[in-house]
């Protein structure tokens, strides 16, 4: 049986209706999936550099962890505030990088970060450059160690002298002969010739004494080389001198020289030069006043002498 002729061409106007519609879902699925798989790779990138840039500085905290420990052990001799301070800039230091590191395999520019911060650096050690000295002065004593407390100093070009109470950061304390604390910035401290007198283990005492010219100058050594000799606490080697330093004018110098142990050598030096002088009187000799022999030229009045 035939279909009616009115209906062959309804069914062919029907599919060319439906065939645009297909091709226009088709490009819209195209188009979305084109978009998903845009938007996948670009999430994609951007998920990979922030594993990057975490990774990034997990890894420079944990160097900037060890570098901080390996800072403590090496100044574990130094006071305890610089080995501090010196580990927590070396650690903020290296986190720093860090940072900037991590922001860059993170896409981002560093450049204006970094200008930024050499500009405010620029301007920070313009205004802290005296702190910034005391600290880096306070660093290089430590290395340097010209000086530990308790040690007796004179700072020639701070005009202070005195026994070292402690060396901090920024200055160092003198407690002066005196009794009087003395605050010393470190790079006055640094810059100065520094006279430690305990730095050796033994100090010399050095003393002029002066006989008459009428007195003997061997029997004056032999009782000032017997005085020494009877103090314990000065040293046999090397062995005490007494030798004629000058004719002055009111008698002969004799220079007597000898050494003590570093840490008794202001008691010996005040006690021995009295010893010598009461010796010296016991045995005879000498110790003349200043004086000068004057010679008056009498003129008469008609010009003779």
């Amino acid at each position: 049986m035939r279909d009616p002729p009115g209906d062959k061409p309804a069914s062919m106007s029907e599919t060319r209706a439906t065939e645009p519609t297909a091709v226009l879902a088709g490009m819209a699925i195209t188009a979305v999936e084109s978009r998903i798989s845009e938007i996948v790779q670009v999430v994609g990138v951007y998920v990979l550099k922030a594993i990057g840039a975490i990774a990034t500085f997990i890894a420079g905290l944990i160097v900037a962890m060890f570098l901080r420990k390996a800072t403590l052990r090496a100044l574990r001799l130094a006071p305890p505030e610089i080995a501090d301070l010196m580990s927590k800039i070396v650690y903020y230091s290296v986190a720093f990088l860090a940072g900037v590191a991590a922001l860059s395999v993170a896409g981002v520019n560093v450049s204006g970060l970094l200008l930024t911060g050499g500009i405010i650096g620029v301007a920070l050690g313009f205004a802290s450059q005296t702190v910034v000295s005391n600290f880096l002065s306070g660093v290089f004593l430590y290395i340097d160690r010209p000086f530990r407390p308790g040690d007796p100093v004179s700072l020639d070009d701070a005009n202070v002298s005195g026994v070292v109470h402690d060396v901090s950061i920024f200055s160092t304390r003198i407690r002066t002969w005196d009794g009087i604390f003395v605050r010393v910035p470190n790079d006055k401290v640094f810059n100065a010739t520094i006279k430690n007198f305990s730095m050796n283990v033994a100090r010399r005492v050095e003393y002029l004494v002066s006989i008459s010219y009428s007195s003997d100058i061997e029997l004056a050594r032999k009782v000032i080389l017997r005085v020494l000799d009877e103090e314990p606490l000065i040293l046999r080697e090397p062995p005490p001198e007494v030798f004629v330093e000058e004719l002055g004018d009111s008698g002969v110098v004799l220079r007597v020289r000898f050494w003590v142990p570093s840490q008794f050598w202001f008691n010996v030096k005040m006690r021995m030069l009295e010893r010598i002088k009461v010796e010296l009187e016991k045995a005879g000799i000498e110790i003349p006043f200043p004086q000068r022999v004057v010679w008056l030229h009498m003129v008469g009045k008609n010009g003779s002498s």
